[in-house]
């Protein structure tokens, strides 16, 4: 895995600036974003070759009223009951787009659980541990970065809890078949 340092982040987003910054070991993936396809996450599935179990979307949801991120795998979805529980809440729904927009700094589909403006509790599913690496959005559409879940967990100061039901379950690595 390639080690980014701050030095070639000219340009670089607030997440790969993160990064760079704490010194931690990952890899850009970057990919032709289609406006048209319907999941941001199943495109950078199929873009980067890997299965949806290894690439992890960002969600924005707000527990008890305040904004917390879940970050869950592209194949599965978001249990809220589950997420409010592991933050420590009663209640969880999904977080105004705008809102999450605002808060975070980056737009819809490309929300990076790293260097948002305003860092925001976070839960990450633990089936991210049963990886070497993951891949999560470095900040905008068409940019992924993989990292060690363990890395991500200790930058985003995140907990790993079951929120995300998981369809497949085959691990693989980007560059092998």
């Amino acid at each position: 895995m390639a080690k980014k340092t701050k030095k070639n982040q000219a340009g670089g987003t607030p997440a790969t600036v993160a990064l760079a910054q704490a010194g931690t070991s990952y890899t850009l993936h970057a990919y032709a974003h289609d406006p048209a396809h319907p999941s941001y996450g199943e495109e950078a599935a199929e873009a980067l070759g890997v299965t949806p179990d290894r690439v992890f979307k960002t969600l924005v949801a707000e527990v008890d009223g305040s904004l917390t991120v879940a970050v869950v795998p592209v194949a599965g979805t978001l249990d809220l009951k589950a997420l409010a529980a592991a933050a420590g809440g009663k209640r969880a729904v999904m977080a105004d787009p705008a809102a999450a927009e605002r808060t975070t700094g980056y737009v819809r589909g490309g929300i990076s659980p790293l260097g948002q403006r305003r860092p925001l509790p976070t839960v990450i599913d633990d089936s991210a541990a049963a990886h070497a690496t993951i891949c999560v959005s470095a900040g905008r559409r068409g940019l992924e970065v993989e990292l060690a879940p363990e890395d991500l967990a200790t930058l985003t100061k995140a907990v790993l809890a079951p929120i995300g039901g998981v369809t497949r379950a085959e691990p693989t690595h980007i560059g092998q078949g």
